[in-house]
């Protein structure tokens, strides 16, 4: 990363840090307070995010430290600033991610727009609101939690608190089914905002290799995929191609023919034929 990035995120880190003094005077209710006075004057427009993001950063830290006895260094806040400009901040497991990311996520909750914590499975989405929501809690805020078991309005209850954490897949697959439904109302998700993504290179290079797919009604395919088994042992080597990096076979132009005749369709990729 450009050095002068970080020589000039190391000096607001430094401004943050200056004002420990002062927060640590303050009661949960004067940081509840603080938190509706950064929400105004943002709503009012008189200060933009950038603008409150080193009283808001300096809050944040303090209350981090009474609830969960961490706080943040210097290279951390750096981090945290980093990410709130949108870009990407490399860390070593251990370093404190989490700690790092409830920054970023408190300050862009002060919108009232929702802010989405992304990581890759659930284990890490529950743990790290099971860590955060106290914190954002005693700042004002509210934490919600999306996972795959919840329910439509279960789901729109995470989605409308101040931030959400959910996992990659989750998230994508609720956008896939928002576009499904016949009343808007149905939507579990509000427009999207800012989003904090755990593990970027893999969510964002290697899953997204993957596409996600979402079925339109429920089939009883049972008989179809004894079908199905029958014509892929036909199949000669001509037929398909293997890549074994990413586990995936595709069918070549003899082996499309082939699957067109022996289930009599027009077009394998048509529609029709998901």
């Amino acid at each position: 990363m450009d050095r002068r990035i970080i020589k000039k995120a190391g000096k607001i880190a430094d401004k943050i840090i200056a004002l420990e003094a002062k927060y640590q005077k303050f009661t949960e209710a004067d940081f509840k307070e603080e938190t509706k006075k950064f929400q105004n004057l943002l709503n009012l427009k008189k200060k933009s995010l950038d603008d409150i993001l080193i009283p808001a950063y300096a809050a944040c830290r303090e209350v981090t430290f009474r609830i969960q006895k961490l706080k943040a260094f210097r290279v951390q806040l750096i981090g945290a600033i980093i990410l709130h400009q949108g870009d990407v901040a490399e860390m070593r497991t251990g370093e404190g991610k989490t700690l790092v990311a409830i920054f970023p996520a408190y300050l862009n909750g002060l919108t009232n727009k929702g802010v989405h914590v992304v990581t890759v499975n659930e284990y890490l989405s529950e743990r790290d609101y099971l860590l955060n929501k106290p914190v954002l809690n005693y700042l004002g805020l509210t934490a919600g939690l999306n996972l795959r078991k919840k329910n439509a309005n279960q789901k729109q209850e995470a989605y409308a608190a101040d931030v959400t954490y959910t996992t990659n897949s989750e998230l994508g697959f609720d956008y896939l089914r928002d576009n499904m439904v016949k009343d808007i109302n149905q939507k579990v998700q509000r427009k999207l905002n800012y989003a904090i993504v755990d593990e970027a290179d893999s969510i964002i290079i290697d899953e997204a290799r993957t596409p996600l797919i979402i079925s339109g009604g429920k089939l009883h395919n049972s008989k179809f995929y004894i079908l199905v088994d029958k014509f892929v042992k036909t199949l000669k080597n001509e037929d398909y191609i293997l890549d074994l990096e990413s586990k995936n076979a595709s069918l070549t132009s003899f082996g499309v023919k082939k699957a067109e005749a022996a289930f009599k369709l027009e077009s394998l990729f048509s529609v029709r034929n998901t």
